[in-house]
């Protein structure tokens, strides 16, 4: 049986793995470093792939977002402006990553996962007390707007990203930095 042209076994493959990447996400973040390889191995065009990609993870994390207003984590007047931002930042990445050739994509999406999951394998995670590394006006008008821009062009380990911005603000703001 095939359904859009996926076999039963492909989608269940995928929708497993939907499942696997959803809870890794919850507890740890990266699901989006799981879905995207699936997708893109399963046959999906690049763009449809970071799109289907992009739609699973908005869902996630609106419904996170719910959840830690409800449970009052965060008061939406203070992370409106942020909001903001990374939105912008991130409906330019979507435009942007529509002018790249597709065949380029197929090869660049690969590349770049493995780049990111080299990255926060063999990354420091230790905090070194010394100069500060950034403030929160670069935080929220620099540095929030151009993750909002990779997340809107590409996507996985955004929230990674967000962790580590937001720990070399905390940093800063706490005495402390992160070498960046």
């Amino acid at each position: 049986m095939e359904i859009f042209g996926f076999t039963a076994e492909l989608l269940a493959f995928l929708f497993l793995i939907g499942i696997f990447a959803g809870f890794i996400d919850t507890l740890a973040g990266g699901g989006g470093l799981i879905t995207l390889p699936a997708l893109v191995m399963s046959g999906l065009p690049p763009l449809a792939a970071l799109g289907t990609n992009k739609l699973q993870g908005s869902v996630g994390t609106a419904m996170a977002t719910l959840m830690m207003l409800r449970k009052k984590r965060f008061v939406f007047s203070q992370v409106k402006i942020l909001m903001l931002a990374a939105f912008i930042g991130s409906a330019l990445g979507s435009i942007a990553v529509q002018f790249i050739n597709t065949k380029a994509l197929s090869f660049v999406i690969p590349v770049i996962l493995v780049i990111i999951v080299i990255y926060f394998l063999f990354s420091p995670v230790a905090y070194a007390a010394g100069e500060e590394k950034i403030s929160k006006r670069i935080y929220q008008w620099l540095v929030v707007p151009i993750i909002g821009w990779y997340d809107g062009m590409f996507g996985p380990g955004t929230g990674s990203f967000f962790g580590l911005a937001g720990s070399c603000l905390q940093a800063k703001l706490s005495g402390l930095s992160v070498p960046l």
